[in-house]
């Protein structure tokens, strides 16, 4: 199964800004593709998605204002920006990819990264 690779998680500090990296290599004519998170002992939370042709996003309530998804197609690479980081417990945040959803449903999804860690210190 071919895998979806996530970069640019650690240590940073609150207020800090911090950008994620997907590289989805293969993956990108017709797809979505998603971030999703997950903090120790809590469920998966849906935090955006994107459409690779249109571009379209779609943002969790939660995150919008200072989440950002992107892409660029040349580098079949998805990033999130995350801006004005909070002190919040750490979590590993995945990317996802299918070739027809583009919901909060994780279990939809088809490919998915091992995850990158972000831990936000004060």
């Amino acid at each position: 199964q071919e895998q979806l690779l996530e970069s640019g998680g650690g240590l940073a500090q609150a207020g800090d800004s911090l950008r994620l990296s997907c590289l989805a290599p293969g993956r990108t004519y017709g797809a979505y593709m998603a971030w999703f998170r997950q903090a120790p002992g809590k469920e998966r939370e849906f935090v955006a998605a994107i459409s690779w042709s249109g571009g379209n996003t779609v943002n969790a309530d939660s995150v919008k204002g200072r989440f950002t998804i992107s892409k660029s197609n040349t580098k079949d690479t998805m990033y999130l920006q995350i801006d004005t980081l909070k002190p919040e417990a750490p979590a590993v945040y995945y990317c996802a990819a299918s070739l027809t959803y583009s919901g909060p449903a994780a279990g939809k999804y088809t490919w998915w990264g091992q995850g990158t860690q972000v831990t936000v210190s004060t």
